[in-house]
């Protein structure tokens, strides 16, 4: 494009950039002398600047995906999307609010840095990247642990990993795998989580759940196990369950409770429990973060009712019909 001729067809400008985000340098091969992409960068003029050497052909809020070109554009061809944008990316809903960043993973020899809205980190690791609407993301047990690293809430870690088991379908040992071939930095908090889904545990609810039963001083329940009755029919799969005195712990919300489907699923789910002579003690997720002793106390008193039920009816000289299959000897 000759010198000039880019202001009277600033179309062309558009075309030569992705999706409206280009480099200062492809403008300046384009005709466009680098002042005057600095000068309509300005306030209040038609461009944007979003990172050195990095602007938007518009003056308006950046997007997503045109905050991710960008990055990738100031960090280099060989640059991966990794964190919370890739996560974000597969369809993990547990990634944590928050102004947008995208992390990416650069060759450990690159001397690119981290800069606005960028995170670049440099490693001797890079994963070979699959691509997502032209964009380079990092495979999602890599991307989620990236992002777990940064985070100090092991909760929020808990979540993230839950839902990569759940929805990305990755198991717990791949995760590990991949959190030890990394960096001991910032592994502590989902390292826990790991071994805590690990053990059988399939959301944050569930790992609460474990937590407080080890203040309990119970023995340990089977954790997520279906449970049948004499004939094969399903019973249900409570999130713990005791089986020496027959005790289902069911962690409800209130949200499924009292939605009308919701409501009639428990009660439907109860009703078999009943039937084949399963107690059950519901508990509400938020008590088992805000009341866990009480909580604790009322799994304790549960578990020796039922104690004295199962002695009762053995005294009574009862047999096993009620018996589900899997406890039977």
């Amino acid at each position: 494009m000759k010198a000039g001729a880019w202001a009277e067809d600033p179309e062309r400008l558009y075309q030569h950039s992705r999706g409206g985000v280009i480099t200062v340098a492809r403008l300046v091969e384009l005709g466009v002398p680098a002042r005057t992409c600095y000068r309509r960068c300005q306030p209040g003029r038609a461009w944007r600047l979003l990172l050195p050497g990095v602007l938007l052909l518009g003056g308006g809020e950046p997007s997503h995906r045109q905050l991710i070109d960008a990055a990738l554009l100031y960090a280099g061809r060989e640059a991966v999307v990794t964190g919370a944008a890739a996560c974000r990316g597969r369809g993990l809903r547990a990634v944590p609010a928050g102004p947008m960043r995208v992390h990416l993973l650069v060759p450990h020899e690159q001397k690119v840095i981290s800069s606005g809205f960028v995170i670049v980190e440099r490693t001797t690791r890079m994963p070979r990247p699959h691509f997502e609407d032209g964009v380079p993301v990092a495979p999602l047990a890599r991307a989620a642990l990236d992002l777990c690293r940064r985070l100090r809430s092991p909760r929020a870690v808990s979540a993230l990993l839950a839902e990569a088991v759940q929805v990305g379908r990755l198991s717990p040992a791949k995760l590990l795998e991949e959190l030890d071939a990394g960096s001991n930095r910032g592994s502590a908090i989902p390292r826990a989580a790991l071994q805590h889904i690990a053990a059988g545990a399939r959301s944050v609810a569930e790992i609460d759940a474990m937590n407080v039963w080890r203040l309990s001083g119970l023995p340990e329940p089977v954790w997520n196990q279906p449970l049948r009755d004499g004939s094969g029919e399903y019973i249900g799969t409570p999130d713990g369950y005791f089986k020496k005195v027959r005790l289902a712990w069911e962690i409800d919300s209130y949200d499924f409770h009292f939605a009308k489907e919701g409501y009639a699923k428990t009660l439907d789910r109860n009703a078999r429990y009943a039937a084949a002579g399963i107690a059950v003690l519901q508990t509400l997720p938020s008590r088992l973060r805000t009341e866990p002793e009480e909580v604790a106390a009322e799994l304790r008193a549960a578990y020796e009712a039922r104690q004295l039920n199962s002695t009762q009816v053995e005294d009574a000289g009862l047999g096993q019909a009620n018996i589900p299959w899997e406890e039977r000897k």
